[in-house]
């Protein structure tokens, strides 16, 4: 009990930034008011930025053992330039939006991996994202119909993988594990409350909604780099 306490004590600081740009982001733009500024979208990015300054902390070079540090890393990169692109609401940087979340998708499920395949966890998450992107579709016009369709798979699929990954009563799971798994679930209600607020019906306090359920789905993506260079050495 006391390595993962120490553990966390070791990570603890290297959050702060991040915890301090999230909360300076709610105090200027909690009300949901001046949402498409040059220094909106500074202050919006910065959480993110604060997170890949939190992977790098913990070590990055080519070698396979930092694969996984590597693969979310490029996700939160492309999360953070997704972020920049939603800021202004023209329906092409929507679209430039969901592109690079859905490369941040992609690099996360590969960070993930196949194994262990779980399909029924898979089962579920692919009944889910049927049942929402059938509910979402009529609202959908143009190049959005097959865009959407493109993200729900990718992101369902980065959940369904994240949730695969811990095994309860297998001896591998660990507290990173679980933090990637709730922070794919929390990605999923950001942009299942981001859809219903755009294609289906004004959803009350989105923006707070999306806001702090995206920055905890990225803070949880993120704390899983902590030991996965000693779950690689486990699993050679």
């Amino acid at each position: 009990m006391t390595k993962p306490l120490s553990v966390l004590k070791s990570v603890g600081p290297k959050l702060v930034p991040f915890f301090k740009t999230v909360a300076i982001f709610f105090v200027l733009f909690g009300n949901g008011s001046s949402l498409s500024s040059i220094f909106y979208c500074i202050i919006k990015c910065l959480p993110i930025v604060s997170l890949m300054i939190f992977v790098l902390l913990h070590g990055m070079n080519f070698s396979e053992a930092y694969a996984y540090s590597r693969k979310v890393l490029l996700g939160l990169i492309f999360s953070c330039i997704g972020d920049a692109f939603l800021v202004w609401k023209h329906s092409i940087y929507f679209m430039c939006g969901i592109v690079m979340f859905a490369l941040a998708q992609l690099m996360y499920t590969s960070a993930f991996g196949l194994k262990p395949f779980n399909p029924y966890a898979g089962t579920v998450c692919a009944v889910l994202a049927v049942g929402m992107y059938t509910y979402m579709l009529p609202g959908m016009t143009g190049a959005m119909v097959y865009l959407g369709a493109a993200y729900c798979v990718l992101i369902f699929t980065m959940v369904w993988r994240a949730v695969a990954r811990v095994q309860f009563f297998d001896d591998l799971w660990t507290w990173t594990k679980l933090c990637s798994c709730m922070g794919a679930i929390c990605f999923v209600v950001s942009d299942v409350v981001i859809s219903l607020n755009k294609f289906c019906f004004p959803v009350p306090h989105s923006h707070i909604a999306i806001m702090s359920t995206y920055y905890a789905a990225q803070l949880g993506i993120a704390l899983s780099v902590v030991d996965s260079q000693v779950l690689h050495k486990k699993t050679e």
